[in-house]
């Protein structure tokens, strides 16, 4: 306890450090008032209750309950997350963005450009189909074409603004905008799904106090778990050739990559989730198609849903991770620099074996995945209350402590920076970023 009242007091104590954090703290709270919002035009006592199932109960996490009670913010950022994931995907297949990225920050400003010009595409898409499909007819006290008219612009204006706060947050405040604005929603979604869980337990035929303290126990590991996932690296040794550079002698150090055991993040679990909607829409659009194998991968807690998904998250890691990571893009960028894994030749040696080691630690890593993944079912089916189970695992809970370490470390940072004692007595804390070899950024996956 004296250790963190310590900490605290230095954090408070560094005055750019303090700036940020209550900046951080302003603009989470625009962001989370404009969630309670309601579009104009929409009788909010007509909407629909309860809890968004599926692909739309993530976009409603990831809102933070703005989605369900049709609100200003309702889309969020995930316009904007999709522009960014095409705009990687195409620094990856065209070699027009290929260039923009080898061209410093010129480049960048300009790939940021054209994702802030997709997004808007994206979000007035999104806009008009919430409207026509999220929004009930009862609930709208505007006539049609101009309650949809207005609603869309609204919504995309909406987003904007969410991106802008994200934006503002990563220079004026501390860590990163759009995924704290991500963490704001998912852990406003926390409190109400722990009160409906006591409520539930509570109740006469809930079991009482034991099965909610075997549930915090079982959290608590499964946030270690997950912990570990995200910061387990196996790192490669890199050794630099000696260089005489005037009357200087440079190089001849040590380096490692750090290759992450989980390199594709979350996208693996959305990615899946979202091929996971497609038997729930077939069920609904088309009867005839229905079986009982169908109707069984509508059923999130089913065996045969939970198989599916895992396979479909394990494939899609392996997808992902080949897309993001390039073992020979790092070896020519080794040998440019004089490097050199030891016992390895350079060139095509070298890209080999990053390639089979990136090929044995992705398979535990995908498999890690897939378990935190279907372990909201597993919770489901144990008899956790479905808004709380969410937070067992899938991308809620990796989102969180992907979030959460990166805002420390950026906060440890600070505190080292002016010769302060870090906020553990051993080790530092570590984001999920890390900067490898030269020319090898990992903050990029």
């Amino acid at each position: 306890m004296k250790k963190l009242i310590t900490t605290l007091t230095n954090i408070w104590k560094i005055e750019d450090l303090r700036g940020r954090i209550i900046n951080t703290l302003l603009f989470l709270l625009i962001y989370r008032i404009g969630c309670h919002v309601v579009l104009p035009g929409v009788n909010p006592d007509a909407l629909a209750t309860g809890q968004k199932e599926g692909l739309l109960g993530l976009l409603d996490m990831f809102a933070g309950g703005s989605f369900s009670r049709s609100a200003i913010f309702a889309l969020g950022v995930m316009p904007y997350i999709s522009a960014s994931i095409v705009v990687q995907l195409l620094g990856i297949a065209v070699p027009a963005f290929q260039k923009m990225q080898k061209e410093g920050e010129s480049g960048r400003k300009k790939m940021n450009q054209i994702t802030r010009y997709l997004t808007l595409g994206i979000t007035i898409v999104q806009a008009v189909a919430y409207v026509k499909t999220q929004i009930e007819p009862g609930a709208k006290t505007i006539a049609d074409p101009m309650f949809t008219i207005l609603a869309a612009i609204v919504l995309t204006a909406g987003t904007l603004f969410v991106m802008w706060l994200g934006e503002k947050i990563t220079d004026k405040g501390i860590g990163n905008g759009i995924s704290l604005i991500i963490m704001a929603g998912i852990i406003a979604q926390l409190p109400g799904g722990a009160v409906a869980e006591w409520a539930s337990r509570m109740s006469p035929s809930g079991g009482g106090i034991i099965p909610i303290l075997v549930e915090a126990i079982a959290l608590f590991f499964i946030v270690i778990f997950t912990i570990l996932i995200v910061q387990g690296v196996r790192k490669i040794p890199v050794q630099y050739a000696k260089k005489i550079v005037g009357n200087k002698q440079v190089g001849g150090v040590r380096q490692y990559i750090p290759l992450k055991v989980n390199a594709a993040g979350v996208m693996p679990i959305i990615f899946a989730q979202a091929i996971m909607f497609l038997p729930m829409s077939l069920a609904q659009f088309f009867p005839s198609l229905q079986s009982d194998f169908l109707t069984s991968l509508t059923n999130f807690t089913s065996v045969a849903y939970n198989v599916t998904f895992a396979v479909l998250i394990i494939a899609f890691t392996f997808f992902y991770t080949a897309i993001m990571v390039n073992p020979q893009q790092m070896s020519e960028d080794m040998k440019k620099n004089g490097g050199f894994v030891p016992g390895i030749k350079p060139g095509y040696d070298t890209n080999l074996f990053i390639d089979n080691v990136i090929s044995r630690i992705t398979f535990p890593g995908a498999v890690f995945l897939a378990i935190i993944a279907i372990m909201p079912s597993l919770a489901s089916a144990a008899g956790v209350n479905n808004q709380f189970a969410h937070f067992y695992g899938g991308t809620s809970l990796l989102i969180l402590v992907g979030v959460v370490l990166d805002t420390l470390q950026q906060i440890e940072s600070h505190l080292l920076m002016r010769h302060y004692d870090g906020l553990m007595k051993t080790g530092r804390v570590k984001g999920r970023s890390a900067v490898g070899v030269e020319g090898y950024d990992q903050s990029a996956i």
